[in-house]
């Protein structure tokens, strides 16, 4: 109040039409709204969010929960940064301020999330890392809280999300690996219950099948979705006896791919050559020699995609985007490279 007081006995008109003006009311005329900003800003006046929050109802504030933690980032994220980009895009029309909710890999997320929506200071929520069975989605439902989900999962609640085309991606991976020769096709799922490494190896198992290959559950890779469990699985690969290791692998997760190549090439086996990698298109990637065959997204334009489809949902600005309840798998463009080679006249 003390930096509204002050405006008012600087222009000589009330408290409350200065406060009105602060807040676009309609019912102060134009002249007198102009003159009380142009006033505010010459001050250096900015208005008390919680209050303004407190007398709307709404916080301005649109979260994105992700976790965090050496074991889900590795050296550094090259996902989630481009993402936000795209989300704070769509913020900013509206003077909306994003704001990364980052659930430790100690802390339960269902407990996290709790405490967030309790405090209430997030109008609209973005989800991510969705469980096979995710106790958050419905917890949000119970609670009436915008949100979309960056992931599918077997809890449904009738509620927006969008999700990356993994089952593409086993599919092309698998038969564009069979018709170079390959028939030991090992992939990586995450070691958790995340809803994408059940999708993943559904149609990665369907496609074998599809070539009349026996599935073989040994050729499933699970580590740490960062460069650590990269060149984990490379090592682990090359400890194998060679009748039994994989010819080829299929990455799904994009900052994996820099430790696969260091970890096949530092057990003596080199991508491209004599061993076969396709994955998930990344800036690290682009540095890679031989150059990666994988899967691309614009990162940017799927930040943006979640933020319309979550704001679609609030009735403030429904009418700005009047998408409905988004539910869509989003494709990926295959970007042939060199690493997926042909198999070894020995498999």
């Amino acid at each position: 109040m003390k930096g509204i007081r002050q405006l008012a006995k600087k222009l000589d008109i009330s408290i409350g039409t200065v406060s009105r003006a602060l807040n676009g009311k309609p019912d102060v005329n134009e002249q007198t709204r102009q003159r009380v900003l142009d006033a505010a800003a010459a001050m250096g006046y900015v208005p008390n969010q919680a209050g303004r929050a407190l007398r709307k109802g709404t916080t301005g504030v649109v979260g994105f929960m992700m976790q965090s933690g050496s074991q889900i980032t590795g050296e550094g994220d090259v996902f989630f940064m481009s993402v936000f980009d795209g989300v704070q895009i769509v913020c900013a029309r509206h003077k909306l301020d994003l704001v990364v909710l980052l659930c430790s890999s100690e802390d339960d997320p269902d407990a996290y999330l709790q405490r967030v929506v309790d405090r209430g200071f997030v109008d609209g929520l973005i989800i991510s890392a969705t469980k096979r069975h995710d106790h958050r989605i419905d917890f949000l439902s119970q609670r009436g809280v915008p949100f979309i989900a960056l992931g599918r999962s077997l809890t449904d609640v009738g509620h927006p999300w969008l999700d990356l085309d993994f089952e593409g991606m086993a599919e092309t991976g698998v038969d564009r690996l069979v018709a170079k020769g390959h028939r030991r096709i090992g992939i990586f799922a995450p070691m958790d219950d995340t809803n994408l490494g059940y999708i993943f190896i559904d149609h990665y198992r369907a496609a074998l099948e599809r070539h009349g290959i026996a599935f073989d559950p040994d050729l499933i890779f699970r580590a740490h979705p960062n460069d650590r469990g990269g060149h984990q699985i490379g090592e682990r690969i090359a400890a194998m006896p060679p009748e039994t290791r994989p010819t080829a692998f299929i990455l799904t997760n994009e900052m994996m791919t820099v430790g696969l190549y260091r970890g096949l090439a530092d057990s003596g086996l080199h991508p491209g050559k004599d061993f076969a990698v396709m994955g998930r298109d990344s800036p690290q990637a682009h540095y890679l020699t031989p150059k990666l065959t994988c899967f691309r997204l614009s990162l940017r334009d799927l930040g943006i995609t979640l933020a319309e489809s979550l704001l679609a949902t609030m009735p403030e600005f429904a009418a700005d985007y009047p998408l409905g309840v988004v539910r869509k798998v989003l494709p990926l463009e295959l970007i042939e490279g060199d690493s997926d080679c042909p198999a070894p006249p020995s498999a």
